[in-house]
């Protein structure tokens, strides 16, 4: 089933709706906001049934990193310094 592309005003005005065609009818929504995608709204159990071919389908668009890649992250890291932790325990 295709996803159904929604604005947030109109999530906003029907969600409750909305809310019940993915539970009841397992409906998919994308949610735009000023014509950009922001948000997928799916059921949660959606997620429980998926199989190993699924998720192929779901990655198997993503592009592989390129060359160096793990060492720009490294670098990009290095660059940031130390983080502190906004969470102290």
């Amino acid at each position: 089933m295709q996803a159904t592309h929604i604005s947030a005003t109109a999530l906003a005005r029907s969600l409750s709706d909305v809310l019940n065609r993915v539970k009841y009818r397992g409906e998919e929504f994308v949610i735009e906001r000023g014509g950009e995608v922001i948000a997928r709204l799916t059921a949660a159990t959606a997620w429980r049934d998926l199989t190993a071919a699924d998720l192929v389908r779901l990655v198997g668009d993503i592009p592989v990193p390129a060359d160096g890649f793990a060492d720009d992250l490294e670098a990009l890291r290095a660059a940031q310094g130390e983080v502190r932790d906004p969470w102290p325990s």
